[in-house]
């Protein structure tokens, strides 16, 4: 059997008023472990706290205060995980009134950017629908998601560039309220995001250069056919350089009051014989291309990181049909995944996938 030689785990968990979760703590199985409880009883609470670990934020509500317990005036989580044979102690608290503050092994970041990357996670959840049906800002997010654990400076351009959009904005705004424009304050900015977003351009077309492949044989692996699916990278910049697009559009970006064109407007097409999937791809089709997505992205950032991510399945079982279910099992068991985390209204269920594996596992039953 291949064996993972590089490691990445969760060895315990603890929460404290974060969410319905008052007071829990959990010591994990190093392969696969498994919340089971009715809808409502904070199942979903415990992985988003796993990811709210890695990241600095929630998955399912990224406003940090609202994860703080109805009545109370703070949340705590903390995290023992184990990289490379390295402990890592983890503690993300957040106080109402106060910052939000990670520490990592007792020392609190100056950034929680600086964070992201140290401890790779994928999680595959009902929500992922949000990439075909939602709008562009979605997709974005995922691509930048991806790269951003694997790329500090990739990570650190976007949120400066993300900035200087927002300064950029905000004067277009003061040019309409005070009926005055001044070119030479704009181009200050205009340069800043120019050679930023080229950057973030330059990089996305290489990421999915790397990406796109790694979907489509992910695609074929699930679906057992040779339909034809693509990822069409639709950005402005391809047709033209940005400091043209920029002096072409500022008529536009003045009477909007925002800027038009750039890496924050990008989009991608996601397509089955070359048409839409979200229009033409049957709801079977659909789950097998996100299911595609995040093992494409599990493939990736384990070959970037070193290291296989941890990964959460958010109450899957209950939305994929049963071969697909087995096929995630499969490649569980094939040792191609390190930690797992799954979430299940029904035992029965739960525990006839796990009989699909020789692999190790805890149940946690919540009530």
């Amino acid at each position: 059997m291949f064996l993972i030689l590089a490691t990445m785990k969760i060895a315990s968990l603890s929460l404290t008023n974060y969410k319905n979760i008052e007071a829990s703590s959990f010591v994990f199985d190093e392969r696969i472990n498994c919340f089971i409880g009715k809808n409502g009883v904070g199942k979903s609470n415990v992985l988003d706290a796993i990811y709210h670990l890695c990241f600095g934020k929630g998955y399912f509500n990224p406003s940090a205060v609202q994860n703080i317990q109805f009545g109370k005036e703070f949340f705590l989580l903390e995290g023992h995980f184990n990289r490379d044979d390295r402990e890592e102690k983890i503690i993300c608290s957040l106080k109402k009134g106060n910052k939000k503050t990670i520490k990592r092994n007792g020392k609190a970041y100056d950034r929680i950017s600086d964070h992201i990357g140290l401890l790779p996670l994928v999680i595959i959840s009902p929500a992922d629908r949000d990439l075909i049906v939602e709008g562009s800002s979605t997709r974005r997010k995922f691509i930048d998601g991806i790269m951003g654990q694997t790329d500090k400076a990739y990570l650190l351009d976007l949120l400066n560039y993300n900035k200087a959009i927002a300064q950029r904005n905000a004067l277009l705004k003061y040019f309409v309220a005070n009926q005055t424009f001044e070119r030479e304050t704009l181009e200050i900015y205009n340069d800043q995001i120019i050679t930023i977003g080229t950057r973030i351009f330059d990089k996305r077309t290489l990421f999915l250069t790397e990406f796109i492949p790694i979907v489509k044989r992910r695609y074929h692996s699930i679906s057992q056919s040779d339909e034809r699916i693509d990822i069409i990278y639709q950005s402005d910049l391809h047709r033209l350089d940005f400091k043209t697009l920029l002096e072409q559009n500022l008529p536009k970006d003045r009477a909007a009051q925002f800027t038009t064109t750039g890496p924050h407007k990008e989009d991608l097409d996601f397509t089955i014989h070359e048409q839409p999937i979200k229009k033409f791809g049957s709801q079977g089709q659909q789950k097998s291309f996100l299911i595609a997505l995040k093992l494409a992205q599990f493939d990736f950032i384990k070959k970037q990181a070193g290291v296989p991510p941890i990964v959460l399945l958010d109450d899957v079982f209950d939305k994929l049909d049963q071969e697909r279910v087995s096929l995630i099992m499969q490649l569980v068991e094939s040792n191609h995944f390190g930690q797992l985390f799954l979430s299940d209204t029904h035992e029965d269920r739960t525990l006839s996938a796990l009989k699909t594996t020789q692999l190790s596992y805890k149940l946690f039953e919540l009530s």
